[in-house]
């Protein structure tokens, strides 16, 4: 599934589990294969997209801005504790340092996502949940989310 070319309002089966001030929408193919793994999956309570906003530090721009993880969920774990994670979906190029090579979008992306992440790392660590970034191989190892 491509990561390009996918934009849209994400309609839900489960209106009921979406906590979000603003309705759903997707930026790529695999946001919307999250959002209806969400929907759908009995585990997840509830659910938000662009929920959160985390101040943080652009490392290329020196200026203070602001982060919005994709998604925020509460869901039931396999050992019945209720678990609460902020979530960013993102290709393996710009998270993963040895797959994001000499293309210098994916290496500024690269340095700019480490900022983010590690002041939504904190900002979480405050909140007691966890944040995670999920990309292709962790969304499609199994041929769904």
């Amino acid at each position: 599934m491509s990561l390009k070319f996918a934009k849209g309002k994400f309609t839900m089966t489960h209106p009921e589990k979406y906590v979000g001030l603003k309705s759903p929408t997707y930026r790529s193919s695999w946001e919307f294969q999250f959002m209806r793994f969400c929907d759908t999956n009995v585990s997840v309570q509830k659910w938000a997209s662009e929920a959160v906003k985390i101040p943080y530090k652009d490392p290329l721009t020196g200026k203070q801005t602001v982060y919005v993880p994709d998604f925020f969920i509460q869901y039931v774990d396999k050992t019945g504790k209720v678990s609460v994670e902020l979530i960013e979906i993102k290709p393996a190029s710009q998270q993963i340092l040895e797959r994001v090579g000499k293309n210098k979008y994916n290496q500024a992306q690269f340095i700019k996502n480490q900022a983010k992440w590690g002041s939504a790392n904190a900002w979480c660590k405050q909140q007691g949940i966890r944040f995670r970034v999920l990309n292709e191989n962790d969304l499609f190892h199994q041929g769904n989310a």
